[in-house]
């Protein structure tokens, strides 16, 4: 069976393996970046800014909003002109944002380039997934996809260790200030290595009527949004701890800001390994059967999870045992339910991608708003909120497998 996707020949003469997963996979860390490396700064910043720490706090859901609500758009927008334009402008754009963070004199200004930085950076985690599916399918596909989140998966890890020895070295404006330098460079990447990988035939209108269209199409087919809801969910679990990590590491593990390593760091170990359990899997067995297991992974880890806090275990290190169990076990199910969401739209892959991380993102947001702060303040809440989380991922995902033949 053919592994590449006969509509890209163009972007397939250009990209090789090792390419489009060092792109990508950079395209999409400098969203998490964006989350990940100013956590260690907060209490800093709270001083600096003359601002509550809840107010701080609140930054992240300025930043979240934004990036769930203009999901939807960069797919269909990359749909319409292309992949490259819109790599290239989410890019630009981020760089604006990240500069008017790093000179904010007030929350209020720290607001608007974190809205800013949430608008643009979906671009880069959106198009290079659906750039993935323009030059790749099957199991090559699949393959791609854990390869790339082999190398995302060291991002939680990486950004708040930079983001806490840049407080350290320069001050909390600097890690705005490394965020713009990301971006610009990404910009330059792009410019010089990045082709089109979508064919002036393959592209979709941007009038009104026919985009509505496609996205009732989209969000009343059952089996797809059943697919990205069992996403969000799982994502979510992991996300608590990662949303939370200001609280979590200086209040719970008694730790201080230059320590965020001792939470993500297995956080990633767990993240690698499953991604590279998915990798070894792709072609060997079904997609559904990938999931399940990497859910029985999960449900262990929530296990030994809830165990631990009801026993009030020494924080050091038993809060942080299960966290790289229910990581590997998380990273085990995403290439395969990445794989199969964007193949219930095949024709509108960018479309598709916008559509699943939108969930996913929406799903950071209420989080980071909601239920963050209403679980915090608890170890043990939190273990059975990432529980019962993974729990609901896996009932939508086994909704999706009935609908697959009805829809």
């Amino acid at each position: 069976m053919s592994t590449r996707n006969p509509t890209a020949e163009s972007a397939d003469q250009v990209f090789n393996t090792p390419t489009i997963v060092i792109l990508v996979a950079g395209l999409s860390m400098l969203g998490q970046f964006a989350i990940a490396t100013y956590l260690p700064a907060f209490t800093v910043m709270t001083q600096a800014l003359d601002a509550s720490p809840t107010q701080v706090q609140q930054s992240l859901s300025a930043y979240l909003l934004p990036f769930a609500l203009m999901i939807p758009w960069h797919g269909a927008i990359s749909d319409a002109i292309g992949r490259r334009r819109m790599i290239l402008a989410g890019n630009a754009l981020f760089a604006v944002g990240s500069l008017m963070c790093a000179m904010a004199p007030s929350m209020t200004l720290l607001y608007a380039g974190r809205a800013i930085q949430g608008m643009s950076a979906g671009a880069g985690v959106i198009i290079g997934r659906a750039m993935v599916r323009d030059v790749f399918h099957g199991s090559d596909a699949q393959k791609i996809m854990a390869l790339v989140a082999m190398i995302f998966a060291l991002s939680p890890a990486l950004a708040p260790v930079c983001g806490g020895w840049l407080l350290l070295w320069a001050g909390w404006r600097s890690i705005f200030i490394f965020l713009a330098v990301l971006s610009v460079a990404l910009v330059v990447i792009t410019w010089i290595f990045v082709p089109e990988t979508l064919p002036p035939s393959s592209r979709h209108t941007l009038h009104p009527v026919a985009l509505a269209r496609a996205y009732a199409a989209l969000f009343t087919k059952p089996r797809f949004l059943a697919l990205a809801l069992a996403n969000a969910a799982v994502n979510l679990g992991i996300y608590l701890y990662v949303l939370a990590a200001p609280s979590f590491v200086v209040k719970h593990l008694g730790l201080g800001e230059q320590s965020f390593g001792y939470l993500f760091v297995p956080i990633v170990v767990g993240l690698i390994a499953g991604a590279a359990v998915a990798h070894r899997a792709a072609g060997r067995g079904s997609p559904a059967r990938s999931v399940i297991l990497g859910h029985l992974v999960m449900i262990v880890a929530g296990v030994i999870n809830i165990g631990i806090n009801a026993m009030h275990a020494t924080p050091m290190p038993w809060d942080l045992v299960a966290l790289p169990i229910f990581a590997l076990g998380m990273m085990m199910t995403q290439p395969s339910l990445q794989v199969m969401a964007l193949d219930c739209f095949p024709e509108r892959r960018g479309l598709a991608s916008s559509c699943y991380v939108t969930v996913q993102q929406f799903g950071n947001f209420l989080s980071s708003a909601l239920l963050v702060p209403l679980l915090l303040g608890n170890t043990l809440n939190m273990a059975f909120g990432m529980a019962i989380l993974q729990c609901l991922g896996l009932l939508v995902f086994c909704i999706a497998m009935r609908s697959g033949g009805s829809d």
